[in-house]
């Protein structure tokens, strides 16, 4: 069984109660707090971490994939252009009566399907910390996993969703059962279970096997450790072969004064490149010869930030055009190839989503069989106005296609008439009108 089924399965325990209201994990001052596990990183340091994550001990592999992040301006580039290519779309609740296979001909069922999709946006819509819940999901394009804490309050209604809190990402572990658990102050050990529809765990990434194994941040870990050697040797390189030596001549008779003096003003020179020298001195700047391949290290920091927007974003042409020389077909054909992966993106996110978040809003006000809505991202629309607007009229007018009009306003940028909205007369209402007029 895949280990993302195993965290399913603990979150979905069988319960008729309602989930535990208030905050059962939160937010802890001590969470400002963090090791730094990337200063003098080693690759025998690098295995460690790796091999202590895989054991269930996540603290020092999330922490280095955050200062991966904040050191490599690479990285942190293709990460949020990955990342962003999410959340940075609008979204929806679409009724299960609108998506396809539904199977359910009564009106009751239908209206009650509706009725869930509006009661679950209304819901998402007024909760105040929900884009810091999805920005935090999003971060899982990296580590691999992701946990936001529903908050819920009872009132006058019953049971609602008053809030979401990020969980750190120092905070989770697994146990030898493969099932995430949450570290807290009562348990710093072996953590606790999460209950069922208290938690969203987000795991894009997840394969057979362990889940933090095929993450990206993981990945690209080795390519951040090397282009980090290749920067540090090019600094050292630079610092002994791009700086002219100045070497000062003195004669044999000088005193140990003079030299001292001497060598004072050949410092003052290199910090001020000013100094008073006799005539009898003879001062020279040897410009030093670089031998071999000078752009030796620049082309290894080139090599592994190509490998890295490979594992991020499935191409390079779209990161590194001024190097590049390609046609415009290829960036094209590279561009698809970024947003298959945005694509694939969504709809993970979507079926965490709907699993973690609308399932138990449903259930808890319309009852455990009701409809659940889904979660959907509204991709932005490639095509020029003009030419959708010819692409909707050829598969509306002549080829009679259903087009949902909420989806056609959407992707022409024009928003639906309100009721009582005075609208901009067509060639349609024209034709009303003057028949109208005429009977």
């Amino acid at each position: 069984m895949r280990i993302i089924d195993r965290i399913v399965n603990s979150l979905r325990r069988q319960s008729n109660s309602a989930p535990r209201p208030g905050v059962l994990v939160g937010r802890q001052s001590n969470e400002l707090w963090r090791e730094y596990p990337a200063d003098g990183l080693t690759p025998q340091k690098l295995v460690a971490i790796l091999r202590d994550a895989d054991s269930g001990d996540l603290g020092a592999q999330m922490e280095l994939f955050e200062q991966m992040e904040e050191r490599d301006a690479h990285l942190f580039s293709v990460a949020n252009t990955r990342r962003l290519a999410v959340t940075g779309l609008p979204w929806e609740i679409v009724s299960a009566a609108e998506m396809p296979g539904w199977r359910s001909g009564a009106r009751e069922s239908q209206a009650l399907a509706n009725e869930a999709a509006a009661y679950c946006d209304e819901a998402l819509r007024g909760t105040c910390d929900l884009d810091d819940a999805f920005g935090h999901l999003s971060l899982a394009y990296g580590r691999n996993v992701s946990v936001v804490e529903l908050v819920w309050e009872t009132g006058s209604d019953g049971v609602y969703l008053a809030g979401m809190i990020p969980i750190a990402f120092e905070r989770l572990m697994i146990n030898d059962e493969g099932e995430l658990r949450i570290l807290t102050d009562e348990e710093k050990l072996k953590g606790i279970a999460m209950p069922p529809d208290k938690f969203i765990v987000h795991t894009p990434h997840a394969r057979s096997g362990h889940a933090m194994r095929g993450g990206l941040s993981r990945v690209t870990a080795l390519a951040y450790l090397a282009k980090h050697f290749a920067i540090k040797d090019w600094m050292i390189f630079a610092e002994v072969f791009g700086m002219p030596v100045r070497i000062a001549r003195y004669a044999p008779n000088a005193t140990e004064r003079e030299k001292r003096e001497l060598l004072a003003m050949l410092k003052q020179l290199g910090a001020d490149a000013t100094g008073i020298f006799s005539k009898a001195v003879e001062i020279e700047i040897a410009h030093s010869r670089l031998p071999g391949e000078t752009n030796l290290y620049e082309n290894l920091c080139i090599y592994f930030d190509r490998e890295i927007s490979k594992a991020w974003l499935g191409q390079t042409l779209t990161t590194d055009t001024i190097r590049t020389r390609a046609s415009a077909g290829a960036a094209v054909v590279h561009d698809r190839v970024r947003r298959d992966l945005r694509d694939d993106d969504l709809r993970r996110e979507a079926t965490t989503l709907r699993r973690d978040l609308l399932t138990p809003l449903t259930r808890l006000r319309f009852g455990p069989d009701s409809p659940v809505p889904h979660f959907r991202r509204i991709p932005d629309q490639t095509l020029e106005p003009e030419r959708l607007a010819k692409l909707l009229d050829t598969a509306v007018n002549r080829l009679g296609a259903r087009i949902p009009k909420r989806w056609a306003h959407a992707a022409l940028g024009i928003p639906e008439a309100g009721e009582g909205d005075e609208t901009v007369p067509g060639r349609s209402q024209a034709v009303v009108s003057r028949t109208s007029a005429t009977a």
